[in-house]
């Protein structure tokens, strides 16, 4: 039990050291306006899965969102993903999403647990079978193996950030957002 507790305390305290170190990133980077509202003035109506617009160096104390992988699913989640062991992490993985009202991924399950941290912004979940709305600052905890997803059920867009105890998580896709249609709107 009382490792449990520490691997929480673990993910709880990288996450908010992620968001600064992420967030910081965003903030002053202001040349390519990642994860901002004002980068899509329409969004794309098709997914997409691009490659790092530039290399990186796994030995580097930090990396800018334009060395990772970047995503767009339909309707309305921009995600940046970095995959710890290509980055040097021994046991951490990210995904930073930008996600617009309406938004979010689609049903999926992943190998390991995951936290989400959203510092502001109103979410719909579906975590197993149960859905719940929660509004932020929170962390949420999603259990390994069990099916989830979320929708932003707000009228602005927001950035999530999950955290992964693994540096390589697996991710399988079950199926559509089942949320797309029943989000509450505030």
């Amino acid at each position: 039990m009382k490792a449990k507790k520490l691997i929480i305390l673990f993910v709880v305290f990288t996450a908010a050291l992620a968001i600064v170190i992420f967030g910081r990133a965003v903030l002053f980077e202001k040349s390519s306006r990642v994860v901002s509202s004002q980068t899509h003035e329409k969004l794309p109506d098709k997914d997409f899965t691009r490659s790092p617009g530039k290399p990186h160096d796994p030995g580097a104390l930090y990396f800018n969102f334009n060395q990772l992988d970047h995503l767009f699913r339909v309707p309305g989640e921009f995600t940046y993903r970095l995959t710890g062991d290509q980055y040097g992490f021994d046991a951490l993985s990210f995904i930073i999403t930008e996600t617009h009202p309406g938004g979010g991924p689609g049903l999926h399950v992943h190998d390991v647990e995951e936290a989400h941290v959203l510092i502001e912004g109103t979410v719909q979940y579906q975590i197993g079978d149960t859905t719940f709305v929660v509004q932020g600052p929170y962390v949420a905890k999603v259990p390994a193996g069990v099916p989830h997803t979320f929708i932003n059920a707000g009228s602005k867009m927001f950035n999530l950030i999950a955290v992964f105890p693994s540096k390589h998580p697996k991710t399988r896709r079950i199926g559509p957002n089942p949320l797309v249609r029943t989000a509450p709107r505030k």
